[in-house]
């Protein structure tokens, strides 16, 4: 499926990401007041644009190959606060107000499995 672009994500921006070969970056959500690694999605050029512009969270999905609203089906939507790039400009961060459960499993994050314990 070829992704269809809605706008221009800022050149600025775009200029210091970082893609893999599909033209992705890693996002890693976190909850914000607490700090909680909630999630990992992937987001290119125009995910990344349309949670900057909407303040949703919006991902690619790479099996469905479609874009995805966090929330748009579970109603557990993410209210980003900040989005950070790393400083190699290959992940983002992005900050979260999350309602109800990350996890598409109905857990609060993703990352709930110590392997240590």
């Amino acid at each position: 499926m070829t992704r269809v672009l809605d706008s221009e994500l800022d050149p600025a921006i775009a200029g210091r990401l970082k893609r893999n070969a599909d033209g992705l970056v890693c996002a890693v959500v976190q909850a914000h007041g607490t700090g909680e690694v909630l999630m990992v999605a992937w987001m290119d050029d125009e995910a990344l644009h349309r949670t900057l512009t909407t303040g949703r969270g919006t991902y690619w999905s790479r099996s469905r190959e479609e874009y995805w609203v966090k929330g748009d089906t579970s109603g557990h939507v993410q209210h980003v606060r900040e989005v950070r790039l790393d400083c190699d400009g290959d992940a983002v961060l992005v900050v979260v107000d999350q309602e109800g459960p990350a996890c598409h499993t109905g857990t609060r994050t993703c990352f709930d499995a110590d392997l240590l314990s």
